[in-house]
């Protein structure tokens, strides 16, 4: 039950990060044909004692490469949620608005090419992959249709 009042409040956050649409009103079954129509969600939870480093970790080298992929093209925005509730399941939640499921295809592609043009030198992306998982552990992520 936790889990679908998470996934729930996920799909109202996901909504509200999204720019307000200038395309008439349209049914849930429609979604791929206006922009924003899908997000793609990430739950993350820092490990314990590296909140404020897993903030940064974000902040400094994440947001750099997700900015580097949203200029490629490969979506059209992504908003990171901390939670202010420390029961909840996750403490980090990353929602990526995509126009299509073209986008939702190739998110993964773009960002990895995203993160190569920030860092060429493998062994260094590497380290920072390594990095990061010190910081936080995956919870869980899902596709989800944006209402308008």
């Amino acid at each position: 039950m936790k889990i679908i009042t998470v996934l729930v409040c996920a799909a109202l956050l996901a909504c509200s990060a999204s720019p307000p649409s200038t395309t008439p009103s349209r049914t849930a079954g429609a979604s791929s044909a206006a922009p924003g129509a899908i997000a793609r969600v990430y739950f993350w939870r820092a490990k314990p004692g590296k909140l404020a480093e897993y903030n940064r970790y974000v902040r400094d080298i994440a947001a750099p490469i997700d900015e580097e992929a949203r200029r490629r093209g490969a979506f059209i925005s992504v908003t990171t949620y901390v939670a202010r509730d420390t029961t909840l399941p996750w403490t980090h939640m990353r929602v990526f608005v995509l126009r299509d499921s073209a986008q939702l295809a190739g998110l993964s592609a773009a960002l990895a090419t995203a993160g190569a043009a920030m860092e060429p030198d493998s062994v260094k992306r590497r380290q920072q992959s390594e990095y990061s998982a010190t910081l936080r552990d995956a919870v869980s992520n899902g596709v989800m249709d944006i209402l308008r």
